[in-house]
């Protein structure tokens, strides 16, 4: 087979791509920079000119302003959201776009069993001499997608890196490709003030020689991974990777030697971050991108010794119940893989979880250690699941601890502008003894 002339058969524009997509059909796509935005675009085009109805868009963590999620689309396709980022975020809370309750370690599976999937649209690497496309700094949920979907069509980005590991799809299994080549999306680098660094710190001194690592996104985590660099023989299996990550490799601090799992190998199941990321991962055998039940699975986490997961959250209640998705009933994002690590963690023999957030917010006016979560707000991490709660102000170690004991430890960490006020409203509760 000449893979070339079967590439010049089957490609054709963005806009061709999304006529193909017919009324009525579910399409699926992956997290981040493998949702293919020419294609998308054309097709919430397509969607606002009245030409397309009924079509479900499945995504995750979408990462610049899409045409599919504006007002005039709506009424063609509904976006459902396994994660948000902005643009989904206010779709959901408009009434424009539904939402998918999930942890991050299921989605395979969700789709393969509950899923009927009509199309996938990807962003993928150049093809190889050898006809293979490569899903690049994507594992993620793509080779679940890939073997389940009636229809598969490709945007090939000349910027996306190939990750060795990263799932394939081959010439023959696709319907149509398109080309687009721009930018990778850039994750600006984190602000790190004095209150994230304090944080950092305090979770750092937390961290053994030999420990394997997953850090969130955001100032806390990459404070932490910056705090790290006098570490030895630490590991990487995280859910993403991050530029912290690379300064930690590159000092020498992460070997990835002590690991039982991938030996010698940096794992996630996808990366965002900035371009010396990307060029980073491009041809690396050092560097595996696995799909996410790979990855995530806290049975798989469980394996892998003194384990740290550090993930943060917007409140938390007296009981230890962590809300990190929703501001009282407005949705923010989604579960993700926060569970997924809390509880894999807290299995490694010698693992710890942590989650880190600044102590209040809205300028010093709100505490995030509360009596009672606001109002319909979510659930992310339940009280028995979480292992240690940290702030600037210490750590507040919650597994194994009774109601008051957990309370008196989380006021211990409050802003002391809230302290006397949490006090009161614990022994109002009688939950002080």
């Amino acid at each position: 087979m000449n893979y070339d002339e079967l590439y010049q058969d089957k490609l054709v524009s963005a806009k061709a791509v999304a006529e193909r997509i017919e009324d009525g059909w579910t399409v699926c796509t992956d997290i981040a920079a493998a949702i293919p935005p020419a294609i998308v675009n054309a097709l919430g085009e397509e969607a606002k000119a009245g030409k397309k109805k009924g079509i479900t868009l499945h995504t995750l963590l979408d990462l610049s302003p899409f045409s599919f999620l504006d007002e005039e689309a709506a009424a063609g396709i509904l976006p459902v959201s396994w994660f948000s980022g902005k643009g989904l975020a206010k779709a959901v809370n408009d009434g424009r776009a539904d939402v998918m309750s999930c942890y991050y370690m299921d989605i395979p599976s969700l789709f393969t069993e509950y899923i009927d999937i009509d199309a996938l649209v990807l962003v993928v690497a150049p093809m190889d001499r050898h006809g293979w496309f490569s899903a690049g700094i994507t594992g993620s949920v793509s080779e679940a997608l890939i073997r389940k979907a009636k229809h598969i069509y490709l945007e090939v980005n000349e910027n996306m890196p190939r990750a060795f590991s990263a799932p394939m799809v081959h010439i023959s299994q696709i319907d149509a490709v398109c080309e687009f080549t721009q930018p990778l999306p850039i994750m600006p680098p984190a602000k790190l003030d004095d209150v994230s660094r304090t944080i950092g710190g305090l979770i750092a001194a937390e961290v053994p020689d030999g420990a394997c690592l997953q850090l969130g996104i955001g100032a806390v985590p990459e404070a932490v991974g910056l705090a790290l660099k006098d570490k030895k023989d630490l590991g990487i299996h995280t859910e993403l990777f991050t530029d912290s990550m690379i300064e930690l490799i590159e000092c020498g601090a992460v070997t990835n030697e002590k690991k039982e799992l991938y030996r010698g190998k940096t794992v996630a199941t996808f990366a965002f971050g900035s371009q010396r990321l990307y060029d980073y991962i491009n041809d690396n055998p050092s560097f595996m991108v696995l799909p996410v039940d790979q990855v995530n699975t806290s049975s798989i986490v469980a394996q892998l010794s003194n384990f740290i997961s550090v993930n943060a959250a917007l409140e938390v209640d007296f009981f230890g119940q962590v809300c990190a998705e929703s501001i009282g009933t407005k949705h923010v994002s989604g579960s993700g893989g926060q569970v997924d690590y809390v509880r894999g963690a807290v299995l490694s023999p010698g693992g710890k979880s942590f989650i880190a957030f600044p102590s209040t917010a809205l300028g010093g006016k709100v505490s995030r250690i509360k009596p009672t979560l606001t109002e319909g707000a979510i659930v992310t991490t339940s009280k028995n699941d979480v292992d240690h709660i940290v702030t600037e102000y210490g750590i507040a170690k919650l597994r194994g601890k009774t109601l008051s004991q957990r309370v008196k430890a989380m006021i211990g960490i409050a802003h002391p502008d809230f302290r006397e006020e949490l006090t009161f409203e614990a022994k109002k509760r009688n939950i002080i003894i």
